[in-house]
């Protein structure tokens, strides 16, 4: 459990991309991974952190950049994706924290990631999907984007979209709004 009480890391992650088809041979691998650290008890971001991982079977591609602002050249100075992993799990106590993500996405590439590359799973089980606690809170349809979602929530959007550390924050946004609406699941929360 996590002492400290009411703490989720917020996680979202960028990877290589295509306009269109990956290149032969070519998978669509992490790049970045945004956390920010929510103290739900306190409803407050406590900590904004990022990761550069250095991409082992992809390169960046122009489109990539364009939609992250990522080169490849400043991927290709973070670390390799297995010591990323260990430093979540180090810094961040992944493997203990509850955490959340912008739909499925990002728990799903983690997934892939890992048994490609025989990396440990750097995440615990308590995982909740953001996007879909949303979608229920405001009653809607149709599961929105997390831009979407911002407006919905009438909060501005901080940073660059499709920017890891910027996305995990704005979603942490999202969570504490949903938090004090008494609309986010505390079944996954750790508690001291």
């Amino acid at each position: 459990m996590d002492t400290a009480g009411g703490l989720l890391n917020v996680v979202d992650v960028e990877a290589t991309c295509w306009d269109g088809p990956p290149p032969p041979g070519a998978v669509s691998e992490i790049i970045e991974i945004g956390l920010t650290v929510v103290d739900l008890d306190k409803g407050v971001r406590v900590e904004k952190h990022r990761l550069l991982v250095r991409p082992a079977r992809s390169t960046v591609s122009a489109f990539c950049t364009e939609l992250t602002g990522l080169t490849q050249d400043e991927v290709a100075e973070g670390l390799d994706f297995a010591a990323a992993c260990r430093e979540l799990a180090a810094r961040h106590r992944t493997g203990e924290r509850p955490w959340a993500s912008w739909g499925d996405y990002d728990r799903h590439q983690f997934t892939r990631q890992c048994a490609a590359t025989t990396t440990p799973y750097p995440f615990g089980h308590r995982h909740t999907n953001a996007k879909a606690a949303f979608t229920t809170a405001y009653g809607l349809r149709k599961r929105p984007g997390m831009a979407q979602a911002l407006r919905i929530a009438e909060l501005p959007l901080e940073g660059r979209h499709h920017r890891g550390e910027d996305d995990a924050w704005n979603i942490a946004a999202l969570i504490l709004g949903l938090a004090e609406r008494g609309a986010w699941p505390q079944a996954g929360v750790a508690r001291g």
